[in-house]
This record gives C-alpha cells, sequence and structure tokens, in this order.
C-alpha cells in the first residue's frame, strides 16, 4: 500500500498515516492522483472553486493576490512538503489567493471531500490538519511582518537569505524570480530592488551572472539584514 500512494517521504506520512486507518489511507490513495505543471502555470487561481486538498510533492511556487489595480502582492512562496491550498481550505468556497509554477512542479491532489469527510469521523486526523492550516498561516504572517520592519537594503538581504537558507541551502542559486516579482514580495519598487542587488554587487557581498546569485560575504548579508 506504500508504494501505491508513494508518500512515504513526504509530510502526508505524518499527517495521514499517522492519524487514520489503514481503511480510511486506502481510500485516500485509491483518490490521490498527481499533477504536473510547468513554470507560469497556475495550480490555484483566485476566485475558483475549491475543489481539492493540494500538496506540493516537487518544485517551487509563489502564492499571491491580485489587488483591484491588478497589481500581484506576493504573500510566499511554497517549497516541495508544503502544502499550497489550506489558507482557504475551509473558510470559504473559493481560494482567496493564487498559486502559479515559478518551477517545473509536480502535485498531490486529494478530492476535498474526502477530507472533509474525515475531518468529521476522526477527530485526531482534524486536529492535525488544524495544526497544518495555523503553522502555514503563521508563517506567512510572520514573513510579512519580517520584511516589513527593515529597509530596503534589509529586504534585499531577507530575500536572498532566505532563497540560500530555506529554498536552495546554497550560497550559489539561480533566482526563480525576477526583480519585479522581488519587488512585489517586498512591496518596493522594481527600480530600488535593481538598485540595491547592483549595490551588493559593487560592494563585494554578491555576485550576479544573469539570473544566478552567488554569496560572497554571507555574514555581512546577515547583518544588512538585521539592520540595514
Amino acid at each position: 500500500m506504500d508504494q501505491e500512494c508513494s508518500c512515504e517521504a513526504c509530510e502526508l506520512k505524518e499527517l495521514f498515516f499517522k492519524n487514520v486507518s489503514s481503511d480510511q489511507l486506502s481510500s485516500l490513495c485509491g483518490s490521490r492522483i498527481e499533477k504536473k505543471y510547468s513554470k507560469g502555470e497556475y495550480i490555484i487561481e483566485e476566485g475558483r472553486f475549491i475543489e481539492e486538498f493540494i500538496y506540493l510533492k516537487s518544485g517551487l511556487v509563489k502564492l499571491f493576490v491580485t489587488n483591484t489595480d491588478g497589481k500581484e502582492q506576493i504573500l510566499s512562496f511554497a517549497k516541495p512538503f508544503d502544502f499550497v491550498s489550506l489558507l482557504s481550505l475551509f473558510s470559504k468556497p473559493h481560494y482567496s489567493y493564487s498559486v502559479m509554477v515559478i518551477e517545473d512542479s509536480t502535485t498531490c491532489n486529494i478530492p476535498i471531500e474526502h477530507i472533509k469527510s474525515l475531518i468529521l469521523l476522526n477527530g485526531t486526523f482534524a486536529k492535525s490538519i488544524i495544526e497544518k492550516m495555523n503553522r502555514v498561516s503563521d508563517a506567512v504572517i510572520r514573513e510579512s511582518l519580517e520584511i516589513r520592519r527593515r529597509n530596503l537594503r534589509g529586504r534585499i538581504a531577507y530575500v536572498l537569505l532566505h532563497f540560500s537558507d530555506n529554498i536552495y541551502k546554497s550560497r550559489e542559486f539561480e533566482l526563480p524570480v525576477n526583480r519585479k516579482e522581488i519587488a512585489e514580495y517586498i512591496s518596493m519598487t522594481t527600480e530600488n530592488v535593481i538598485r540595491a542587488l547592483t549595490e551588493f554587487r559593487k560592494d563585494g557581498i554578491i555576485k550576479i551572472y544573469g539570473k544566478f546569485i552567488e554569496i560572497l560575504a554571507y555574514d555581512k548579508l546577515v547583518q544588512i539584514s538585521e539592520h540595514g
């Protein structure tokens, strides 16, 4: 059954395997499907009816809302082993945000009605879902507050460290978003982002090769992130 579900190495194991019966697990596995997405495709569109519980198996995505003037505001980035459909799951019938692929991605999808049925039948599983939803929303709020308390240079340093430490686990990586998207994420102008990155390069803190970033002075970047 584990091989059919192919969930041994992801958080679905913790969420489902430890909290549901073998019959319930078998039903979940039978309804589970994988979907593949290319860069630029939507996994979730704001306003769409919520039909599935979605888990990111591989790739990288951005969560964002569209303002009344049509501009995007990036809320967060999600990496493998993140649940990307939890923020609106039970608060309303339609998604209040969008999820777009920024690196080719694969999701695991389970019909939302199966999840709701399990919640009604299994208190332990319901508790696990609530805890996971709270962790996701807490992380989005924490990211927003961490960015807002920094000045421009601190915000750019925070973003670079976020991709280095939390996404790629490397001092050298390809930025998966462009300068405009970084500006949307940190609520600054594209021009300010370009200027700050240029300053970091001139100061020998980073190297820039197109979209590739190499952090040369990690401790200095941490200092800028914290103090500007």
